[in-house]
């Protein structure tokens, strides 16, 4: 290698060193989620425990406090949010056209979304897995049992494509009854249209509760039938909005590891000497900087919605009336597959 060529490998090495350092610019969808004063935030149509509005209102679940966490993060207040109801056809569309800034939108990440939409998954906030609610009436034990049975679903999901599969890869010739909107599919099977209901078993549980005249009447049946890791989803093309969602998400669940709470962090920020909780709450490294955000970000996130597994208990755990248990979704650490990379 002559001179040359070696003062230019320094040269390069030396720029891609200075890059690992530099703050980070806010990128084009904060500045513009700043000009305006909120984030616009894509949410479910009326999905108890995940994205529902009440009569005055009001949105609460488990995608609406991501959103909320991290429009407290970057705007410094988790209430300054514009919330955007969209059906499963609208969703994709919406975010590319820069309708929404993110979509949590209890959305499957698979590969064809993630790399044919010009959309990026931000990560995994629920994994879940398709089943089928049926009448108890009806003395159904096992999705096997469904043969040339009609099922109402909803179109434009993953759903109606597993139900597809897993009908032909079982021979069970089942009869789709498919429709635009979820509460017209959850209509027809309550009504008596359809001897099945499909969606993720966390919807079912959701729809169960919600809309059933009596839910003891209906059953979800054991077998899960698919894969469906359910995450926000940002816009290609700005990777510091990427980014900030991101690890919004990271460090909520972190911080449940770390036993960070909506009702101790500022205590933790103050008092804290382990090595791990003061990068989250940023007293010993500013790790708002790499975002373009201030060394807080973390800490007014936490405040806002409490850790993950505040936010799972409180919209869809044990002792909400949707009831789902923890599952696969408690942390790495007590048995379970949420796993965050570190902040730090």
């Amino acid at each position: 290698m002559n001179k040359t060529s070696i003062k230019a490998l320094l040269g390069s090495a030396a720029i891609a060193a200075a890059a690992v350092a530099t703050p980070a610019h806010a990128g084009k969808t904060l500045d513009a989620i700043k000009a305006r004063g909120a984030v616009v935030c894509g949410v479910n149509t009326g999905l108890a425990g995940f994205s529902a509005a009440d009569s005055q209102g009001n949105w609460t679940g488990l995608d609406v406090d991501t959103c909320r966490a991290i429009a407290a993060a970057v705007l410094g207040d988790g209430n300054k949010v514009k919330w955007v109801p969209l059906t499963a056809q609208q969703r994709f569309t919406a975010l590319q056209s820069g309708e929404v800034d993110i979509l949590a939108r209890n959305t499957t990440w698979t590969l064809t979304r993630d790399a044919s939409l010009g959309l990026s998954f931000t990560g995994v906030t629920y994994y879940d897995g398709q089943g089928f609610m049926v009448p108890v009436k009806a003395k159904i034990k096992s999705a096997k049992q469904l043969k040339g049975a009609t099922v109402c679903v909803q179109s434009g999901t993953t759903t109606e494509k597993n139900l597809t599969d897993f009908s032909r890869a079982n021979n069970l010739n089942m009869k789709p009854v498919v429709f635009e909107k979820q509460e017209a599919a959850t209509g027809a099977y309550f009504s008596g249209r359809c001897i099945a209901f499909t969606t993720d078993a966390s919807g079912l549980a959701s729809v169960r509760n919600k809309e059933a005249k009596d839910p003891k009447e209906h059953v979800i049946l054991p077998e899960l039938i698919s894969k469906e890791p359910l995450g926000p989803v940002v816009r290609r093309g700005d990777d510091e909005w990427f980014a900030i969602a991101k690890w919004v998400i990271f460090g909520l669940i972190e911080a449940e590891e770390y036993g960070i709470t909506q009702a101790n962090v500022e205590k933790m920020a103050k008092e804290s000497q382990d090595p791990v909780v003061m990068r989250i709450v940023g007293t010993s490294e500013d790790t708002g900087k790499l975002l373009g955000l201030d060394k807080d970000w973390m800490v007014r996130a936490i405040k806002t919605t409490g850790n993950y597994g505040e936010i799972f208990e409180r919209n869809v755990g044990p002792k909400t009336p949707i009831g789902l248990p923890r599952g696969v979704n408690e942390l790495w650490s007590k048995g379970g597959i949420m796993y965050a990379p570190p902040v730090r």
